[in-house]
């Protein structure tokens, strides 16, 4: 997805993953009773930031699938499309 959000320095651009609707035998969830997706596509990343005069890297790439903490980020919306700002430590793991 193209965007025209570009974060800042020490900030990370994510869309969430939908969550599945139906199980896998089929049972249709209702809606409402979602829990909020905690992983998603990394699609932009802000610049290095600096603690204490040392350069903290961003942890991902653009393209990674990363796994952040629940109620991490501000959530914003572009083109009807759900979309997620993070910091680099609400990052918790990239899935391979």
């Amino acid at each position: 997805m193209s965007t025209k959000i570009n974060p800042v320095a020490g900030y990370i651009l994510v869309e969430p993953q939908k969550k599945e609707q139906t199980t896998n035998s089929g049972i249709i969830l209702p809606s409402g009773h979602e829990e909020k997706p905690q992983q998603g596509t990394v699609l932009a990343v802000g610049a290095s930031i600096y603690n204490d005069g040392r350069e903290i890297l961003s942890p991902v790439k653009v393209g990674d699938v990363v796994v952040y903490k629940e109620w991490g980020g501000k959530e914003y919306k572009e083109n009807n499309v759900d979309l997620l700002i993070l910091k680099f430590d609400d990052i918790m793991a990239i899935i391979k």
